[in-house]
């Protein structure tokens, strides 16, 4: 093959008006939730409604939830969740702290692997709602050159509502290509040790800041109906388990650390016990000082940074709660940041 311009060579045997063709590279895409691309009505409009009308999110019949959802819920939510947004915006760069914080995530491991592979591998991220879109990203590194493409949702634990739907974005966008790349996607790391130890070192962190541990610490994790549980999805067990692990990693006794579920939605029972109730609980039993943290979240989002850091704060305050501490998600921490890069490399086995 003979080099006719930067990142493209001609086939040597080709003929002349045969189409230059790319130097095969290796993508890498990470994907998180997603956002809205501002605070106002009509922007938080279109974004709850991709979001609520996934399947894997809510799955009630379109007859059914369609026209609730487009006809009431859509002409009400936009402004209160807005308003929750516009608390919570980086107005200095005009776009949410899950935008900013992905965007960090992902040079920080992108710097890390460049240094190990130099050019030969792309990474960049995409959103599973709003912007930048899973098909555009997918689109772009196609059109790099990307033959194979690691798809990597930032869940640490597997839910139908998250991780499943990242990838059903993922092989949606790939229908679409005509020169489809090889592709893989990360499972789940829920238990992976690199993650748990970043998830131990920053309660370590923030402890070592406080003047008095709090009595309780709290892991809060994103909710679901029970009925997912039911029907096989393993998120809870998973949480659970995370939590486990963190415990015997601090060393701590059994009962100093509880799982809590959040962000209930509709009147459907969903797991137990509701973050927002639970601390409320603690308080009236006397204790005063507490923790908490969303290791589900590999970035701090709406749900922590107003959810936990408001909602939930106010519950357990209004209840007699005197000291309420909130342990930041992982973000782009060097602890997590190694830990992503762990487990970008042992799925690209066999691939470089």
């Amino acid at each position: 093959m003979t080099d006719i311009a930067p990142g493209t060579a001609r086939l040597t045997h080709a003929p002349a008006d045969h189409p230059p063709v790319k130097k095969a590279r290796i993508g890498i895409l990470l994907a998180n939730l997603g956002t809205p691309d501002g605070y106002d009505y009509w922007s938080m409009r279109r974004y709850l409604s991709e979001f609520l009308s996934d399947k894997r999110v809510v799955d009630i019949p379109d007859w059914k939830w369609q026209p609730l959802l487009q006809l009431i819920i859509l002409t009400k939510r936009p402004f209160t969740s807005g308003a929750n947004y516009k608390l919570i915006w980086n107005h200095e760069k005009n776009e949410s702290p899950l935008l900013t914080i992905t965007k960090a995530q992902t040079a920080a491991i992108a710097a890390q692997i460049a240094a190990k592979h130099g050019e030969e591998i792309i990474v960049d991220f995409a959103m599973r709602y709003g912007n930048p879109s899973t098909e555009s990203k997918v689109k772009a590194m196609v059109a790099a050159g990307c033959e194979k493409i690691l798809f990597f949702p930032l869940y640490p634990h597997y839910a139908g509502a998250t991780s499943a739907t990242a990838n059903d974005a993922f092989f949606a966008a790939l229908m679409k290509e005509k020169r489809q790349p090889a592709a893989r996607t990360v499972p789940e790391y829920f238990d992976h040790p690199a993650y748990i130890e970043a998830l131990a070192q920053s309660v370590e962190r923030a402890y070592a800041a406080l003047d008095h541990k709090p009595d309780v610490l709290v892991t809060s994790y994103h909710g679901m109906p029970i009925r997912y549980l039911m029907e096989g999805d393993p998120y809870h067990c998973q949480c659970a388990k995370t939590t486990r692990l963190l415990r015997e990693r601090l060393g701590w006794e059994k009962g100093s650390i509880d799982v809590t579920f959040q962000s209930v939605f509709g009147r459907e029972e969903w797991l137990k016990p509701y973050t927002v109730n639970h601390v409320a609980e603690l308080a009236k039993q006397g204790k005063k000082r507490i923790a908490v943290m969303a290791p589900a979240f590999s970035a701090d989002c709406i749900e922590t940074l107003e959810e936990i850091n408001g909602e939930i704060r106010e519950s357990f305050e209004h209840a007699g709660g005197e000291t309420f501490t909130y342990i930041p998600c992982l973000n782009d921490e060097s602890a997590h940041i190694n830990a992503l890069v762990r487990v970008i490399d042992e799925n690209l086995v066999g691939w470089v």
